[in-house]
């Protein structure tokens, strides 16, 4: 079994909190109450668009795995996953792989037809790009960006709830930096071992040319957060709570630095391992949790933040 969990790669499954990030449009952040009868239905919903999509992307995984290995097994990293390293024959990769994608249909089965619509959307985009997309510099990127805002648009289907345009930029921009961040990562960690014969699929061989496109994705991504916290949208949702989502803007700066800077050193791209092993990750992602909790639920801090902020 465990070869088999390696394939699915459970780590990387928090990436699919995108498809949880809808309920925030959801939830009393805006004074609103909520029955308990659909609280239930909601979280059912979203439990299974989570679940759908989780399997969706182990599945592709297990595929990747066996149409890349040939490449992994030069790459001193990832030459240690299952089939690169022969801990597992390719045919039974696949079996895990279609088994994945069949248990993602029956997940989002589970809530309804557009649903299923969406992560159908995300199997074939992921098929394009292990296919052939990946092997397109800035394409497979761009790629990686609109396969999580598929994981968007996925959670807010599943509870019913609007898609908003800040919602699918802030994702976008975000996931195509973490996505150069993967490559700068990459690049970094064959980099150090003398013994690597490893080469980017993309051609991201230009470092110069990789950091232009990280500091654009990466500034653009702080900038579409600050801009959706002010703007009319956030506030007719949110009201005067929206400037507090605002303050907590350095928070995900330094998230955004430190994950280039794990990427420069080769360190993993994980943001599980991230937390993991990096303190002020962890810590400044705590904090931007508890903020967001504190801005959107603690009684009477719309109020301190009009008279703080003389608004």
């Amino acid at each position: 079994m465990r070869p088999i969990l390696r394939l699915m790669r459970p780590g990387d499954w928090i990436k699919n909190v995108f498809v949880l990030v809808p309920l925030i449009f959801w939830l009393p952040g805006a004074g609103r109450g909520i029955e308990a009868a659909n609280f239930a239905s909601k979280m059912f919903c979203a439990s299974f668009a989570f679940a759908a999509f989780c399997f969706a992307a182990s599945g592709w995984y297990a595929i990747n795995d066996v149409l890349d290995a040939n490449e992994d097994r030069l790459h001193p990293v990832k030459r240690g996953r299952p089939v690169a390293s022969q801990a597992m024959t390719p045919a039974l990769a696949l079996v895990v792989g279609g088994a994945c994608m069949l248990f993602a249909t029956i997940c989002a089965l589970q809530v309804d037809g557009p649903l299923l619509g969406v992560v159908i959307a995300y199997v074939g985009l992921q098929g394009a790009y292990n296919l052939g997309l990946k092997r397109l510099i800035f394409v497979d990127a761009t790629t990686i960006a609109t396969g999580f805002c598929l994981r968007a648009i996925g959670g807010a289907v599943a509870i019913s709830v609007a898609i908003s345009i800040w919602l699918i930029l802030c994702v976008f921009f975000l996931t195509l930096y973490l996505a150069f961040i993967k490559r700068q990562c990459d690049l970094a960690s064959a980099g150090r071992s003398a013994e690597s014969l490893w080469k980017p699929r993309a051609q991201y061989g230009n470092l110069a040319e990789l950091n232009w496109l990280l500091s654009v994705s990466g500034g653009l991504a702080v900038l579409m957060y600050l801009m959706y916290t002010l703007s009319a949208h956030a506030q007719g949702i949110f009201g005067g709570r929206a400037f507090g989502l605002a303050l907590l803007t350095p928070l995900v700066l330094i998230v955004v630095h430190r994950f280039y800077r794990r990427a420069m050193q080769g360190m993993s791209d994980s943001p599980l391992a991230a937390i993991r092993s990096d303190p002020i990750v962890a810590v400044a992602m705590s904090l931007f949790g508890l903020g967001v909790y504190a801005v959107l639920y603690l009684p009477g801090i719309e109020d301190a933040l009009r008279r703080a902020l003389l608004i």
